[in-house]
């Protein structure tokens, strides 16, 4: 019974080299550019229109108890000093809750109608 197992095992080792796919090396050179790719594009900055006036924000990641949340910021140089901003976990959120942030300051300060207002803030 001993012979029959010894060969069994010997069998299944057999078939697991033949059938077992081939494994390829690990080299930094194709995951690099991936990685930074992907880390890079956690900041963005760009420009938007916002109640008739040119706006830029910004968005940058940062590290809060071990968890990745963003943290963004609106801001109109044309128009006024007040600066929105937010802070959350959402990557693509962040920057409308910035900006719902900057309007409901800018509504405060008057320099807008709750009408207008209400279009922006959620």
């Amino acid at each position: 019974m001993r012979q029959c197992v010894l060969m069994s095992v010997v069998f299944m080792a057999g078939a697991l080299v033949i059938f077992a796919p081939q494994c390829q090396g690990f080299s930094l050179d194709s995951l690099l550019p991936v990685l930074t790719d992907q880390i890079s594009g956690l900041w963005r900055d760009g420009e938007m229109e916002l109640l008739g006036h040119y706006c830029n924000y910004a968005v940058k990641p940062t590290i809060i108890k071990f968890e990745l949340y963003f943290q963004g910021s609106v801001w109109c140089p044309g128009w006024t000093k007040i600066r929105g901003e937010a802070l959350t976990r959402s990557k693509t959120g962040v920057v409308g809750k910035t900006t719902s942030d900057f309007v409901k300051k800018i509504y405060e300060a008057g320099l807008v109608t709750e009408e207008e207002a209400r279009e922006w803030v959620n």
